[in-house]
């Protein structure tokens, strides 16, 4: 049952918040790839990461043990939805562009679909394999990316009333589309996607 929830409001939502998406959103390296860095040992490449040196004085006490849970909960769902939160920052920004150049309703509307189906046959089996707690940290991590929030994107590309009818369906999950990044108050976020980009700053390839 909570996958088939999961499923039902990540595809309903999140299809939506993503309709931008098109056929060109994946990376050079993959939506589901963490680029590392790498060294060459007699003509092998081998995946190379520089951890950081910590103290370890006694097993981790019980108090804490919550706290760490909740920290690789997170940590793991933003590995996971950062991708989605850049490709569709980039996208949407596309498609911004092109949408402004189009001024006929049905051209808009006919882009608009065929965006949508496209993002659909790619990322639909994907979004379906979320959790409702992965898709709420898509959303705060997309506001971060683009600046808007998800229930003024879907108002944006599919009207006043899609947007209504969206948050509805996001309340009902213990969601809200119009739900913003804080770099103070999402501060352990941030501390997560800056790990991430510092990985990709030290790709040995770059």
């Amino acid at each position: 049952m909570r996958r088939l929830i999961s499923a039902i409001s990540l595809l309903t939502i999140l299809l939506c918040i993503l309709c931008c998406v098109g056929a060109n959103a994946q990376t050079r390296h993959g939506l589901d790839s963490i680029p590392v860095s790498a060294i060459v040992v007699n003509g092998d490449t081998i995946p190379s990461i520089t951890l950081r040196i910590v103290e370890v004085v006694d097993q981790l006490p019980k108090k804490f043990r919550k706290q760490r849970e909740q920290w690789t909960r997170l940590r793991n769902a933003v590995y996971v939805t950062y991708p989605y939160a850049k490709a569709a920052a980039k996208i949407l920004k596309d498609v911004n562009s092109h949408l402004a150049s189009l001024h006929d309703k049905r051209e808009r509307k006919a882009y608009l679909a065929t965006i949508e189906k496209q993002m659909k046959a790619q990322f639909g089996d994907k979004l379906e394999n979320l959790s409702v707690y992965q898709g709420k940290i898509l959303m705060k991590l997309i506001n971060r990316e683009t600046g808007e929030n998800c229930y003024e994107i879907i108002k944006e590309l599919k009207g006043g009333f899609s947007a209504r009818v969206w948050q509805t369906v996001a309340f009902f999950f213990g969601g809200n589309l119009k739900s913003e990044y804080d770099r103070d108050e999402d501060k352990d976020i941030e501390a997560i996607v800056q790990e991430i980009e510092m990985y990709r700053g030290s790709r040995a390839y770059n």
